[in-house]
């Protein structure tokens, strides 16, 4: 997931190909925000900082792919 040095991140679980399916459970959303999350901002700060500590293996990685078939931004 790397992340711009100024952007936020907007992450819609509904374009997500993986919602509900065991990539889903893993992944950084989820990890967030619990079981069927609907959706997570995060700052370009908190971006960063999350990219860094999944990087570690401290929390699971952000598994978004969206419907149209490339990854999430």
């Amino acid at each position: 997931m790397p992340v711009a040095r100024d952007i936020e991140v907007s992450i819609s679980c509904g374009d997500c190909v993986r919602r509900g399916t065991p990539d889903c459970a893993d992944c950084l959303v989820s990890y967030v925000l619990g079981e069927e999350p609907d959706s997570l901002t995060l700052s370009a700060e908190s971006a960063r900082l999350a990219e860094l500590i999944s990087a570690e293996g401290l929390v699971p990685s952000l598994k978004f792919v969206t419907l149209r078939g490339g990854r999430g931004r």
